[in-house]
């Protein structure tokens, strides 16, 4: 049985996709997308289950019908042939282009759970509901049987199990009793395909290039051996048929698909599809028919057919040119499509409660409510048989597609879970893990006692019960690192004393020579006294060497066992670098070159002095080793320059304007002691000013250019005037 969400929408496939060469140019499936008369085609397979199922009610009006009908009712477990032929077709038509260049274990993990997705939801919950149903009868039922089956189901938790994971199927040999409800083995049939499908999706991806003619005559010969068990024995149930079947009616739709995919869209091929998809149901009706005449059964043969039924309306496109694919891609018959799933999960239930019903209350318990011969029980089956429908409908709205929508949310939400507790993971294991603090360093309580050592391993140290020898490096007395040692008081005499304040933890790791400088007193006047946390015994103290005597390292070096370097005399000349550890030595001088002979110059005067400061001798300073510190210098007085002060510069007069110098002449008897040159002055102004003034107005025109306008030379201003 196969999924109405299989219809062919590309959607669904994998996001990543491997190249490879496509569909035929001009192919109609080369445009991917749904095909609606495949999915129209749906319906009609699952309606004709349905019917087939319902025609074993016991009610006189359903056997007169099936009767009239014959075997277009009594052979509609066809159906669901039909169903893995267009299973197969639909699953290679979205799916085959993914998952046929190579094996991946991403693409088939994808895959596989969109497949899960389409069909467990729905199925999780009829099968939970009717299971429900089937113990109630088990346990307050009446009658030995719980369903309406041949062989009982058996509800025990691994049965349950198994259905839940959907493989009933695949340790049974037969159908009967293997489904609690029981047309979903061919759900369990279908998922196993599913599973393999990714494998074998390897080796019909190769297949894809053959001719036309073998692809389709291969789909046929897959059909071959469910019909041959028809001819011969009139029905394909015997052991592991259910197998046959799946495998069978699946490879021909994949077979089928390859065919298709090779043919280019044309008018021409689309008309004749067309004419091809109208005649072959009509091909299946008279071989039933016809078969029955034959004997029992034996015109399921016709289901050879199927292939040519889905390839022709996989061609038709739609039923442009007419025919049984418009038909079929009507949006009555592709809902019908849609929800034939549901429809094909949900009619047994329903029926089973029926039943139920009629063997209670059908004058077999005593009442005679639904009697089969009565008007009730046949209206109460037709209105049984049409409330499969909108209960598919129901299933399919509010169930099935909001259930496959979470569920393939789920991965990206499992990521993201995952990666938050990958980040949090780190801090939760730290405040579950307790930090131990360091304690305090425990004191000993007395002396630590050196490891002896033995004759011979003078100049050397025990490692791993062995002597090895300290070769140290060779010193010079030029060595910065010479440097001298902190001297050891004596041991006063007096009664030995515990440390008053608890030791360092860093220093306790490693005991160090005590540095108080009043150590405990032995015991005797003759006992050396040991330091109170020192591993090596204490030397006793040698006579400090006086003030620039050197030390010489190498020889503290070579004697490990002591834990103060001894002072050693060296020549005073050698030991340089230091201050305070001897006399520098000497530079050789270089003879002074004559410089040359001064230029006259008048010698400044001698800044005043303090009288108590003298010159400074640094070095001096440095070879005397008890001066630390250079002497304090005391600083020169400053004394500030004088302040320059510049005289002040008067503003320059303002300069008049020319009109205010004309004013100026005009007003001039005001203020001028010649008052008759001033207006004079003012007069010829004047005049100067209106004659220049009547000469640019007299030639000016107005058709003369605004930078020549009134610019006329002298030979026209006297013609002018």
């Amino acid at each position: 049985m196969t999924t109405t969400a299989e219809y062919a929408t590309v959607s669904d496939a994998p996001s990543s996709t491997a190249p490879s060469p496509g569909p035929a140019p001009g192919s109609p499936l080369a445009g991917g997308g749904e095909l609606r008369a495949l999915t129209g085609l749906r319906a009609v397979a699952a309606a004709w289950v349905v019917l087939f199922h319902f025609h074993f009610t016991a009610l006189p009006g359903v056997a007169l019908v099936s009767g009239l009908l014959g075997p277009l009712v009594t052979q509609g477990a066809l159906g669901v042939d039909l169903f893995f032929v267009l299973s197969g077709f639909v699953i290679a038509y979205t799916y085959l282009e993914q998952l046929g260049p190579r094996l991946s274990a991403a693409r088939t993990g994808r895959f596989v759970w969109a497949r899960a997705c389409r069909i467990w939801p729905a199925y999780a919950l009829v099968f939970h509901m009717f299971g429900i149903w089937l113990v109630a009868r088990a346990v307050y039922g009446s009658d030995p049987d719980i369903a309406f089956q041949a062989v009982q189901p058996v509800l025990s938790p691994g049965e349950w199990l198994q259905q839940m994971v959907m493989v009933q199927m695949w340790d049974n040999p037969y159908l009967d009793g293997a489904s609690w409800v029981g047309s979903t083995w061919s759900i369990s049939a279908e998922w196993l395909a599913y599973l393999l499908f990714p494998l074998v999706a390897v080796i019909f991806h190769r297949m894809r290039d053959l001719p036309v003619v073998v692809l389709a005559g291969g789909a046929l010969a897959l059909m071959t051996p469910i019909a041959a068990a028809y001819l011969t024995t009139g029905s394909p149930y015997y052991p592991w048929s259910w197998v046959v079947r799946i495998l069978c009616g699946f490879g021909a739709g994949i077979l089928t698909y390859l065919a298709v995919r090779r043919l280019r869209h044309r008018a021409d091929v689309r008309r004749a599809a067309s004419v091809v998809a109208s005649a072959v149901p009509v091909l299946i009706a008279v071989g039933l028919l016809a078969g029955e005449r034959l004997g029992p059964g034996r015109g399921g043969a016709v289901l050879v057919l199927f292939p040519v039924l889905v390839g022709a309306l996989a061609l038709a496109d739609g039923g442009v040119h007419g025919g049984v694919a418009r038909w079929l891609s009507r949006p009555a018959m592709v809902h019908g499509g849609r929800i034939s799933y549901a429809l094909y999960l949900i009619h047994i239930p329903i029926f089973e409660v029926f039943w139920l019903a009629l063997r209670r209350y059908g004058g077999f318990g005593g009442s005679s409510l639904l009697a089969p011969d009565g008007v009730l029980a046949h209206v109460l089956a037709v209105v049984v048989l049409v409330a499969t429908v909108p209960a598919a409908h129901l299933l399919f709205r509010y169930v099935e597609e909001p259930a496959r929508a979470a569920m393939k949310e789920q991965p990206a939400v499992w990521r993201r879970q995952l990666a938050d507790v990958r980040d949090r993971l780190p801090g939760a294991l730290a405040r579950l893990v307790p930090v131990v603090p360091a304690g305090p360093a425990v004191a000993l309580a007395g002396p630590v006692a050196p490891a002896p050592r033995r004759a011979g391993e003078q100049g050397c140290v025990r490692v791993g019960g062995m002597p090895v020898p300290l070769v140290p490096p060779a010193r010079t007395a030029s060595d910065p690192r010479a440097v001298e040692p902190a001297p050891v008081p004596a041991a006063p005499d007096g009664p030995r004393s515990a440390p008053a304040v608890d030791p360092d933890p860093e220093e306790a790791v490693m005991p160090s020579v005590p540095t108080d400088p009043q150590p405990a007193a032995a015991d005797g006047p003759d006992t050396p006294v040991a330091p109170r946390t020192a591993p090596l015994p204490a030397v006793p103290a040698v006579d400090r060497p006086g003030p620039g005597v050197p030390i010489d390292t190498d020889a503290a070096r070579r004697d490990p066992v002591t834990a103060v370097l001894p002072a050693v005399a060296l020549e005073p000349e050698v030991a340089i670098g230091l201050s305070g550890a001897g006399s520098w030595p000497e530079r050789p001088r270089l003879r002074p070159r004559p410089a040359p002979a001064p230029r006259p110059t008048p010698a400044p005067e001698p800044a005043q002095r303090p009288a108590a400061l003298g010159p400074i001798d640094t070095t001096a300073a440095r070879r005397d080793p008890a001066a630390r510190a250079l002497p304090t210098v005391v600083p020169m007085v400053l004394v500030e320059p004088p302040t320059q002060v510049f005289p002040a510069v008067a503003p320059l007069p303002a300069q008049p304007s020319p009109v205010r110098r004309l004013l100026d002449a005009r007003n001039a008897d005001l203020r001028s002691p010649h008052p008759e040159l001033a207006e004079e002055l003012a007069h010829q102004l004047v005049g100067a000013r209106l004659a220049r003034g009547k000469h640019r107005v007299k030639n000016a025109r107005p058709h003369a250019a605004p930078h020549i306008a009134g610019q006329r030379g002298p030979e026209r201003q006297g013609r002018a005037h």
